[in-house]
This record gives structure tokens, C-alpha cells and sequence, in this order.
């Protein structure tokens, strides 16, 4: 015991100058250079990505398989958490712009982790005229690349176009603008 004082600082720096070479990337994220076409799942999806051809399980249980829906605009929408003041700003102005989304053609698929009986409780309170994804497993939200805080998917968009491809991406969603700005990107 008389030694661990003394010790005690080198085993610091020692800690300290390993955490400072490590690499925060997993083995398979790194370039391969021998696939120069391989994927860098730690960077964000962004506009003329292919969308991830992920099946989407809807609060009822049906399935959709987001290459069904080819030849459409489909707005995949990432929020927190059922019925929290930011997520129900973001969910009601979608329903309360859902003319003009109709209009604009576009499917809107609303994502978080809850289960299936959160968001038939969030839909039927706030009247949503759009389905909620069931994805407790965050398998969604890993296909999009979105960040996961603790169970929590990040606040996060994408604007799919009718060609299957990635067309807007939003990293930083403001709740309460997000239906009339996803209605313009998808006008345009």
C-alpha cells in the first residue's frame, strides 16, 4: 500500500495517454482502402444517398417497406419521444399542415422508440392523420444514421424523393417550423 501513492499520478497518465490513441471509430467504420466504395456508417445520410430500404412496423403491426413506396416523396420524421412538449409541437404542426402535405404528395412515417401503445395513444390524443413507427430496437433510426441519446433518437428528417434517393436532410429540426419548411422542400 506504501507504493500506491506514489504510483497513483503514473497510472493517471498512463490512462490518460492511452484514451488519447484511441481511435472513437468501431474496426468496420474505418476506410477500407481496398473498397474505396464502401459506406462510413458515423457520417450522417445526406441529399443523393440512396434511402435505406428498412420495413417500417406501424403501431397496428402492418409493415411498410420503405421501397414500396417508390414514386413517392416520403417524409421520415425522428423525434424523441411521445407526447413531450417539442415532439407533440412537431407532430400537431404536421397534422395541422396535413392539406397542404397532402397536396405536396408526401407520406410522412413519424419515428421514435416507444412501443406501439405510446403511439397509438399519442396519435389517438392528437388526432395525427399519420402513421408512428414502432422502433423500440432503434434499428430505424441506426439504417438512417441517427444518433441515439440514451433510447432517444436525435430530432432528425429526411425528405425522400419519388426516385428512392435521400433529397433533404435536417440534422437541426426546430419543432415548431419543421411542417412548413419539410412543405416548401417538398413543393420544390
Amino acid at each position: 500500500m506504501n507504493g500506491l501513492p506514489r504510483l497513483l499520478p503514473l497510472l493517471v497518465i498512463a490512462a490518460l495517454g492511452l484514451a488519447a490513441c484511441k481511435d472513437d471509430k468501431p474496426a468496420s467504420a474505418k476506410p477500407d482502402p481496398a473498397n474505396p466504395h464502401a459506406v462510413d456508417e458515423t457520417k450522417p445520410l445526406e441529399s443523393g444517398d440512396p434511402a435505406p430500404d428498412i420495413t417500417f412496423k406501424l403501431t397496428d403491426g402492418k409493415e411498410v417497406k420503405l421501397s414500396s413506396l417508390a414514386g413517392k416523396q416520403v417524409l421520415v420524421y425522428f423525434y424523441p419521444k411521445d407526447d413531450t412538449p417539442g415532439c407533440t409541437a412537431q407532430a400537431q404542426g404536421l397534422r395541422d399542415g396535413w392539406t397542404d402535405i397532402q397536396a405536396a404528395g408526401l407520406e410522412v412515417y413519424g419515428v421514435s422508440t416507444q412501443d406501439a401503445e405510446s403511439h397509438k395513444a399519442f396519435i389517438e390524443k392528437h388526432k395525427l392523420p399519420f402513421p408512428l413507427v414502432v422502433d423500440e430496437d432503434g434499428a430505424v433510426a441506426k439504417a438512417f444514421r441517427v444518433p441515439m441519446r440514451l433510447s432517444f433518437a436525435a430530432r432528425q428528417s429526411f425528405l425522400i424523393g419519388k426516385d428512392g434517393k435521400i433529397k433533404q436532410v435536417w440534422l437541426e429540426v426546430d419543432p415548431k417550423e419543421h411542417a412548413s419548411t419539410v412543405i416548401a422542400a417538398a413543393k420544390n
